[in-house]
């Protein structure tokens, strides 16, 4: 099993750009494990897949889930344009979301042979990670059953609001596409959709609960720490 992951800042980075770079090691990582399984029982020594984790920013961007629903983007082509937002259907789970500077993607390229085949586990150590990196901050949070992310406020549902969302894709048990951490987001872009289909919780960010704006590399070194302590993993740059 190897458990070291490879990890890449790749910094504000357009959506379409970083879609393609995970999708070309998920291909490559599926076509070795494709490759490895045929050549089972013939004496030939299987190729090792890789462990990536990405983490970077986006231009402004709305992305719905394949299970998405287009009407909870409540822009047009048009306004879209004219406030220069890109929008992407794409493969993961979940409905539609933004992305945009100040907040933190994740995208985790990971062989869960190497770790645990649970898609649950794998998105509720995730959400651990973001909850004890928050926890680093003062800012208590949890989960809320039957809605994936991270939340604060879980036990009042007219004040809960979400600060991470999750969407994943995983064949073969490779995954890709990952989480967004809210920490210094315009949230005034989420206005323009339904987050996640969900129309009755807001969504907050580190710099609106705590008041001031928040240094993104720090928040980025607790959270790779959180997450390489959850998975076992050793962080190779």
């Amino acid at each position: 099993m190897n458990k070291s992951v490879v990890f890449k800042d790749l910094g504000l980075i357009k959506y379409q750009k970083a879609w393609d770079y995970q999708t070309e090691i998920f291909d490559k990582t599926i076509a070795i494990k494709t490759s490895n399984r045929k050549n089972e029982g013939q004496g030939i020594t299987p190729e090792q897949t890789e462990n990536h984790l990405v983490f970077c920013e986006h231009p402004h961007v709305y992305t719905l889930g394949k299970s998405g629903d287009e009407t909870h983007l409540l822009m047009n082509k048009a306004q879209l344009e004219s406030n220069n937002i890109s929008f992407h259907k794409i493969n993961r789970g979940g409905d539609i979301t933004y992305h945009g500077p100040g907040q933190i993607v994740g995208y985790p390229i990971f062989d869960l042979d190497h770790f645990f085949t649970d898609i649950h586990k794998y998105l509720r150590f995730i959400e651990e990670a973001v909850i004890l990196t928050l926890e680093e901050y003062g800012i208590k949070a949890g989960r809320i059953d039957g809605l994936t992310g991270v939340w604060l406020d879980i036990d009042n549902p007219f004040k809960s609001r979400k600060i991470c969302a999750l969407g994943v894709k995983c064949s073969r048990w490779v995954t890709m596409h990952g989480f967004a951490f809210n920490v210094n987001t315009d949230l005034s872009l989420f206005k323009n959709i339904i987050p996640c289909g969900i129309d009755d919780k807001a969504v907050t960010s580190m710099q609106q609960e705590l008041g001031k704006e928040i240094e993104m590399e720090e928040v980025k070194r607790k959270l790779l720490i959180n997450l390489s302590n959850l998975f076992d993993f050793d962080v190779v740059k």
